[in-house]
């Protein structure tokens, strides 16, 4: 009986020889199994962070993707600090979701007085909470990428954002700019920490999270990418402006999407700048940098009377939030970091007096919140101040020569952004930002030579922004970003040669000799009886010398200069000069003064003129 195709096939597989059925079993597809499926699918669950640690870390493109990342966190984050502060003021002071504290006309009296006092004391105690059970400092961005390769606290960085948000939240004279850019750099630092990136590229990415911080902060992403560029990495490189231009737009955007009132500066300001106007805009530059000056010496002698007073440090920002408040019963504009206050002040024509009284008040408001405890930055703060000299200067320069007045809307953005730069730092960073808030090139062009001029009178005058004024403060030899850490690291320890001959400096010179003939080695340690230290001898210079009676002891150089193996090799190269000596032993402490390495200038160099050569192909970009 006939049967059909598949019958048949099945029928001939069966009666084949076992050779033929195992030869049509494999043309067939084989059937997947379950369990070496989902086995299969879960390794490559598992080794996808592996796969994307290796692309991270070879391919700049996929750097950039993660910084992208990082600034939608870095903007989700600033949103969500903005509003936090804001829904504050509205508990506290009675304003609605449209108002702005520092831009308010007037206050409830008793409010205005008792929420930064009693704010004050409520910050107070969870610094003493902070300081118990938190004990060690908080790395912010620039001593991270200056001295720790760009590591920083998740933990301390959440503690100095719910300082800072207190701060600000209370009406303390403080910006939320030092949260924004320590939470979004933190971030950045956890997340390169996560993909293993190297050094350089770590310090790139916490960049990132600032230029993400500061850009959707102030709605400007090429400010918040040269702010990295000059503050926070120290360099600018064609090999690192597309991940913090890239990290800088995307946090705009997610600010954008989620604010609706986002910072902007909607001004009317002149088309051109005439040649002569460029002699007073000069001048205010000047100006600016030297009350930035005074306002930076006025923070840390604020600091320090609050020191002698002997008041509990815990209560010091309940006083200040208490003069802060009374400085408020004048004008709510000292509250705050001034965010809402600063385009109706530039717009509007205030009495020259008015505007003087503000800015002393200000100035004031600002110094004792810093002075007293509270916690925040004052890169806000110092365009609002600026605005304020820089209207003040528009002004009494009318008065004097009313036929060349400067327009007082442009006064107003030059000393802005002088004064911004003369406590902050960042020259192209504040010229950026009037460029973007403006759209004006040639006002632009004079912010930047202001900018400049109050730039170059800081350093020469003074030698420090605000953030590394404090890291002089504490003893730290800070001066911008740039990676200084490697220094630290590279010590005398890492480079010494352990292997070191010695001698006892009592063993005769006869004996010396003979044990260490002329080629045998450059140089031998001298010990003492006790094992410690006691010179250097030259091989070569006691063969040339009669021996005599005389002893190793007479033959030593060097017998009070030594290395220690925690010296930097900064230090260990200044001991070589000081002691003009080619070599030198090393030595366990300066008690015992065991030796247990030696050291040579010349290697010393060499390893020091390989770092810096490494350190200048990175700030090129090679």
């Amino acid at each position: 009986m006939p049967t059909s195709p598949g019958e048949t096939a099945i029928a001939g597989t069966e009666s084949a020889p076992p050779a033929a059925r195992i030869a049509s079993a494999a043309k067939r597809p084989p059937r997947p199994h379950p369990v070496r499926h989902r086995r299969q699918f879960g390794d490559m669950l598992l080794h996808a962070p592996q796969t994307l640690r290796a692309l991270v870390r070879t391919n700049e493109m996929w750097l950039s993707v993660l910084s992208a990342f990082i600034g939608c966190g870095a903007g989700l984050l600033v949103w969500a600090m903005t509003e936090t502060t804001q829904l504050i003021h509205e508990a506290l002071f009675g304003l609605t979701s449209s108002q702005r504290l520092s831009a308010m006309v007037e206050l409830n009296p008793f409010a205005t007085v008792l929420v930064p006092s009693l704010g004050g004391l409520a910050l107070g105690l969870v610094g003493l909470g902070i300081a118990r059970f938190w004990p060690r400092p908080v790395v912010d961005p620039i001593e991270a990428n200056a001295l720790h390769g760009g590591r920083m606290s998740m933990g301390g960085s959440l503690l100095v954002v719910l300082q800072t948000v207190m701060s600000n939240g209370v009406g303390a004279s403080v910006g939320l700019e030092a949260g924004y850019t320590q939470i979004g750099s933190a971030v950045a630092s956890r997340v390169g920490r996560s993909f293993r990136v190297r050094r350089n590229d770590l310090r790139l990415l916490v960049g990132c999270g600032a230029a993400a911080a500061i850009g959707g902060a102030f709605n400007a992403p090429l400010t918040g990418a040269f702010y990295a560029f000059e503050l926070v990495i120290g360099t600018y490189t064609l090999a690192t402006l597309a991940p913090v231009a890239i990290s800088s737009m995307v946090s705009v955007a997610v600010v954008h999407a989620l604010s609706t009132d986002p910072f902007e500066l909607q001004l009317l300001v002149p088309s051109r700048i005439d040649g002569p106007d460029y002699v007073p805009i000069l001048a205010l530059g000047m100006v600016c940098a030297l009350i930035g000056i005074a306002i930076m010496r006025g923070v840390t002698l604020t600091e320090h009377l609050f020191r002698r007073s002997g008041v509990p440090g815990w209560l010091r920002p309940s006083i200040g939030g208490l003069a802060v408040g009374s400085l408020a019963l004048v004008s709510p504009m000292v509250l705050s970091s001034g965010h809402g206050a600063l385009a109706p002040l530039i717009g509007t024509p205030y009495p020259l007096a008015h505007i003087g009284l503000l800015m002393v008040l200000k100035a004031v408001a600002s110094a004792i919140s810093l002075g007293s405890g509270f916690r925040g930055g004052l890169f806000f703060a110092s365009l609002f101040l600026g605005a304020m000299v820089g209207k003040f200067f528009a002004g009494c320069f009318a008065a004097v020569s009313a036929a060349h007045a400067l327009p007082p809307v442009v006064c107003a953005l030059v000393g802005m952004s002088a004064m911004a730069v003369a406590i902050v730092g960042g020259p192209l960073t504040m010229g950026l930002l009037a460029l973007e808030s403006t759209g004006s090139l040639p006002l632009t062009i004079a912010v930047l030579a202001a900018c400049v001029l109050s730039t170059l009178t800081v350093r020469r005058a003074f030698g420090y922004s605000f953030a590394t004024w404090r890291f002089h403060l504490r003893g730290e030899a800070i001066r911008s970003a740039v990676d200084i850490g490697w220094m630290r690291s590279l010590t005398v320890g890492r480079m010494m040669r352990r292997e070191v001959r010695t001698v006892r400096a009592s063993t005769p010179l006869a004996a010396f000799r003979r044990d260490f003939p002329l080629g045998a080695t450059q140089r031998v340690v001298a010990v003492d009886d006790r094992d410690g230290y006691a010179g250097i001898v030259w091989l070569a210079e006691a063969h040339a010398e009669e021996a005599g009676d005389r002893t190793v002891a007479d033959m030593v150089h060097h017998p009070d200069a030594m290395l220690l193996p925690q010296m930097t090799i900064k230090e260990a190269i200044a001991l070589f000069e000081r002691a003009e000596a080619d070599a030198l032993a090393v030595v366990d402490g300066p008690q015992a003064k065991r030796v247990i390495g030696l050291l040579t200038e010349h290697f010393a160099l060499r390893r020091y003129t390989e770092e810096l050569d490494r350190q200048r192909r990175d700030l090129s970009g090679e």
